[in-house]
Order: C-alpha cells, then sequence, then structure tokens
C-alpha cells in the first residue's frame, strides 16, 4: 500500500512538472513592460537624433512708439527642423525668414501688441514666429521655432 501511495505522488509530481514545463515551454514570448518601455525609449532617442537645429543670425528690432525709438530687443533664434535635408532648406531660405520675421515683427512690436507693462511677452513673440515660419517655410518643414535669447534694452 504505501509503495502504491509513493507511486500515485510520485507520478502526481512528474505530471505536474511535465504540464509546468509544457506551458512554461510552449506559450510565446511577451515582452514585459519594461522591454517595451526601453524600446519606445530607443525609438524616442533614434528620432530625436535625426532632429537639427538651424541657427539664425540675431535680429535687432527698434520698438517705435509716437516719439520715435524708445527700446530695442534682440532675438536669437534656432529653427528645430526634423532631418538634416530640412536643415539645409531652412538654410538657404533664411533670408526671407529671417525678412517675414523683421516685417511681422515691426508690426507687431509698434503697435505694442506683444508688449504688457513694458516687457516683451516671450509666448506671443514665439507664437508669431512660428505662424510665420510656417507661413514661409511650409508647416511640415520647421517643427519649431526656438527663443535663445530676448534682451530688451531701452534708448
Amino acid at each position: 500500500m504505501k509503495k502504491a501511495i509513493i507511486a500515485i505522488v510520485a507520478l502526481a509530481l512528474l505530471a505536474g512538472g511535465g504540464g509546468g514545463a509544457y506551458f512554461f515551454f510552449m506559450k510565446p514570448a511577451n515582452a514585459s513592460e519594461t522591454e517595451k518601455t526601453e524600446t519606445a525609449k530607443k525609438e524616442e532617442e533614434n528620432k530625436d537624433a535625426l532632429v537639427s537645429f538651424v541657427q539664425m543670425s540675431p535680429l535687432v528690432l527698434p520698438i517705435v512708439d509716437k516719439n520715435g525709438v524708445s527700446q530695442v530687443i534682440n532675438l536669437v533664434i534656432s529653427l528645430e527642423v526634423k532631418d538634416p535635408e530640412a536643415a539645409k532648406e531652412v538654410e538657404r531660405l533664411q533670408p526671407r525668414l529671417k525678412d517675414a520675421y523683421i516685417q511681422d515683427m515691426y508690426g507687431v512690436l509698434t503697435r505694442q501688441a506683444a508688449m504688457e507693462g513694458g516687457v516683451v511677452q516671450v509666448g506671443y513673440i514665439k507664437s508669431r514666429l512660428n505662424l510665420v515660419t510656417a507661413k514661409v517655410m511650409g508647416k511640415d518643414k520647421v517643427q519649431d521655432v526656438l527663443l535663445q535669447v530676448v534682451q530688451q534694452r531701452p534708448i
């Protein structure tokens, strides 16, 4: 009787181990959450590796009011583009883009629309520059306009 019970227990253990091994080794491999996160990070890094920046020469813009020039604003702008080919096109069209920036900013700053309490509103200026950039370059060439320096000097 003891031998029969030992044999049944041994068979149960072997069957359980065999069934566990079958289900463990035969199921398809699924990536764990950490592996998925790491893969997403690598894809994002590869995407960021393609991004290029085009540094523009500084813009010097006077603020003209009824008494003449009251302030001077200096802007240093970088343009974020999606790839090096788009960067070459932006560099080629940089004079046209700079001209559009100057025309737009003269009008905006003269009307005091971008000023609040005598201080330049950077968010407003950035949104205007993004609109002008999309108008000149097209919507898909430049991803963002980055303001590197905004300096305001009274005269």
